[in-house]
């Protein structure tokens, strides 16, 4: 057979053959490397859908539905209520169990906002309880802060706190006849007090405050509005001797002058 000479490739030829080779490896790089990185980016989650999830957690407290629970709170979760129980996602959960016979309610959430940092979410929000106890209708309102994090692709909550809206008293009715045992000047130290009394109220004045209305609980109770705490007038040999300031259950003593 005769030789059949193959034509030889020009450098130039030879050239271009190694651009297009390089610049398809680079395509192909590119693109799985685009790839990996849609594959670990957190999965874009949105205001509704956090809303929604956490609707569904606390629709599901009066039936004591612990699914939605199980599945929305991260297995090392840290979580503490509104009555100050530190918590991790075990203890949590055996909380929620079905309202007793005669009692239900709803929990609605409002005033929800979120701030997102890459794959952690922070979610704040207001949550309004009714309760329906025998008949009676209960009312009352929480702030709660979650912290979302999205790992293995997937968002749960790793921690969370929950606080009660401080809330006054119903105010009672006062026993005027007792007021002039109240009435008068109360020291601690160097500070003082003056409890008096004018068109059947009572108030309290310290130094050169305002004056505060000391409105009546029950018995020798006060409390003074929207604020945290009691006043309670404290009484020796059938004499009022001391005021007590009660607040988170510690007592700040008041003594009698006069």
């Amino acid at each position: 057979m005769k030789n059949i000479a193959r034509p030889r490739e020009s450098k130039g030829q030879v050239s271009g053959m190694s651009e297009l080779v390089k610049t398809a490896t680079v395509l192909v790089l590119t693109s799985l490397l685009c790839s990996a990185c849609k594959e670990s980016s957190p999965r874009a989650i949105t205001h509704d859908e956090i809303s929604r999830k956490t609707q569904e957690l606390f629709d599901a407290v009066a039936p004591g539905n612990k699914e939605p629970w199980e599945k929305y709170i991260a297995d090392d979760a840290m979580y503490f209520d509104e009555q100050g129980h530190n918590m991790d996602k075990k203890a949590l959960i055996a909380t929620i169990e079905p309202l007793p016979a005669g009692v239900s309610g709803t929990i609605k959430i409002v005033n929800s906002k979120i701030n997102r940092q890459g794959n952690t979410l922070i979610h704040s929000y207001d949550m309004d309880e009714t309760e329906n106890f025998h008949g009676q209708q209960l009312r009352a309102r929480y702030h709660a802060t979650d912290t979302w994090m999205n790992r293995d692709h997937q968002w749960q909550i790793v921690a969370g706190q929950v606080l009660r809206y401080y809330e006054d008293p119903a105010a009672g009715v006062a026993d005027t006849n007792k007021f002039p045992g109240y009435i008068g000047t109360y020291e601690l130290a160097d500070e003082r007090e003056i409890v008096s009394s004018e068109n059947g109220k009572l108030y309290l004045t310290r130094g050169m405050r305002p004056r505060v209305e000391l409105i009546p609980e029950a018995g020798d109770i006060f409390f003074r509005k929207g604020i945290e705490g009691r006043v309670i007038f404290q009484y020796a040999d059938d004499k009022v001797n001391s005021l007590i300031q009660r607040r988170n259950n510690e007592d700040i003593v008041w003594k009698k002058a006069r």
